[in-house]
């Protein structure tokens, strides 16, 4: 395997990592919009969420959340995205806005968790 080789194609993305201030506070708010504990949890400092084939991880680091500025995005590709804000409305999140079709092919709509991670949840449209 050479990098930076043609010949060495991403098979997949496996996890992305995302530092927390209270790890119970950020379990509590995935669990809330539809995530599973694969691994860790609540009171843990480093907890493993299941999103399809891979997963979002929590590392607890206080010296580096919340997010104080813009960092990117995780893209979540969901069943509903309708259902998908249902939930995170229930689960206290405050959505950038209300899901809407976009003209690259996608419905979605982009949230904050407690730590300021920016997560879109989207489909692609039929």
């Amino acid at each position: 395997m050479k990098i930076g080789s043609r010949h060495t194609p991403i098979e997949a993305l496996s996890a992305v990592t995302l530092a927390v201030s209270d790890m119970d506070r950020s379990v509590a708010f995935y669990e809330a919009v539809g995530f599973e504990v694969a691994f860790g949890g609540r009171g843990t400092p480093f907890t493993s969420l299941r999103a399809g084939t891979g997963f979002v991880n929590l590392q607890f680091d206080p010296e580096h959340a919340p997010v104080e500025g813009i960092w990117g995005r995780v893209i979540l590709w969901v069943d509903d995205v309708d259902a998908a804000y249902s939930r995170v409305i229930a689960a206290g999140g405050v959505p950038d806005a209300a899901p809407a079709d976009a003209p690259w092919g996608e419905r979605y709509f982009h949230v904050r968790d407690p730590d300021g991670h920016e997560l879109s949840f989207a489909r692609p449209l039929r």
